[in-house]
């Protein structure tokens, strides 16, 4: 058995080298996505983000309010604009991701102590970007509401700390928890990228299971295992397994200790966790091509299942607030129980009392292919579905 476990192995190196997709798809890629990853949020803070100013005033008062904005580091003033239709028309364009209103008559009705009202809009189709450009221009013009009052109090002789008390009683105190300095890197990036490697898994996995009939070698490979259809399953697969456990192992060694992402428990904690990711989707992969042997069907049922794996695992939307038909299909995704262990991990540090369940699950998506390998077996002999390669 050995060796014609060893056999298959040879052979499926030999073809691995022999074909540039093979190099593509194992290392090329997946690198890339790692450096895309690792550095696309840059110190992990949204900054300079384009916004516009409408100064219908014109006023000292109002060039103060808009160098307050350019000395923002979130905000870069990309334009000023001489009316609002304007703005909003590059708000939808998206030439600008916002724009703050002055009205005219601001710096007189200041002076009045009259009631005036500065605006911003934002565009929120990109919840991310729309919630940070929201919080700063809120925080911005909280402080610029109380100044002109605060000023003519202490001009009265009151205290300034005893006016900015009285004005705003309840000063807020902000303690983030895990996640303290707000960084995307942390919850994105590195679940951005397993979610990448998954879709390319799926896809090569199936390839290289594929290829066969396609180019009509089943025969000569099933030959090679000596008939054996579990030792030619493990032997073709193997070489992927460890280029992609080698894959994971580096990701982690990146975001945790080179980008310095905060792990409150052992990285080889996440390296196992990581392996196991890999190996269930693999054989999610051997599942699916168990059940529809054809190429090209398979590729296509994989491609759409690795797309819906970036949404229903969780990390761009809370899974427990999903209607509970999409919570009852996350459940057939090896990402979504990766993601939970993943998380549980990075946020709490938990013990394995916390993600058993998940590790379970994909445990599960081992041994589900091992039923269908007869099927996979009579498939190859027959050759029932090369009509369809």
């Amino acid at each position: 058995m050995k060796g014609a476990l060893l056999a298959v192995f040879r052979r499926e190196l030999h073809r691995m080298l022999s074909r540039r997709i093979y190099v593509a798809a194992c290392i090329v890629l997946p690198l890339f996505s790692l450096l895309f990853m690792a550095t696309i949020f840059g110190n992990g803070n949204m900054e300079e983000l384009p916004v516009g100013v409408v100064d219908a005033d014109n006023s000292s008062a109002s060039r103060n309010i808009i160098r307050m904005v350019e000395a923002t580091p979130a905000l870069r003033v990309a334009k000023h604009y001489v009316n609002e239709v304007e703005a909003r028309n590059d708000v939808r364009r998206k030439n600008i991701y916002g724009y703050l209103l002055i009205p005219s008559n601001f710096a007189k009705k200041v002076g009045n102590n009259e009631a005036v009202t500065l605006c911003y809009y934002y565009h929120n189709a990109m919840l991310s970007v729309g919630g940070e450009l929201r919080a700063t221009f809120a925080q911005l013009l909280e402080q610029t509401s109380v100044s002109p009052i605060v000023t003519e109090a202490v001009g009265l002789g009151e205290d300034e700390s005893t006016a900015v008390s009285f004005l705003m009683p309840v000063a807020e105190s902000d303690f983030p928890i895990y996640n303290f300095n707000r960084n995307y890197t942390v919850y994105l990036s590195q679940p951005f990228f397993f979610i990448f490697l998954q879709i390319l898994l799926l896809l090569v996995t199936i390839y290289a299971l594929g290829s066969e009939s396609k180019f009509g070698t089943s025969n000569e490979w099933l030959l090679t295992a000596k008939g054996n259809i579990a030792i030619a399953v493990a032997g073709k697969l193997l070489p992927y397994t460890f280029i992609y456990i080698v894959l994971g192992i580096l990701a982690n060694f990146v975001f945790f200790e080179w980008i310095k992402i905060p792990l409150p428990c052992s990285l080889w904690t996440m390296n196992i966790v990581t392996t196991l990711f890999i190996c269930a989707t693999q054989a999610l992969a051997l599942l699916l091509y168990s059940l529809f042997p054809v190429l090209s069907l398979t590729i296509s049922v994989a491609s759409m299942i690795g797309s819906l794996g970036a949404t229903l695992s969780g990390v761009t939307f809370p899974i427990s607030f999903m209607d509970s038909p999409v919570r009852a299909v996350s459940y057939l995704f090896p990402v979504r129980h990766f993601m939970e262990v993943v998380q549980m991990l990075l946020y709490t540090g938990g013990s394995f009392s916390d993600y058993w369940m998940s590790v379970v699950a994909l445990l599960l998506f081992l041994l589900a292919p091992i039923l269908l390998l007869p099927r996979l077996k009579k498939s190859l002999i027959t050759h029932r579905y090369a009509a369809f390669e």
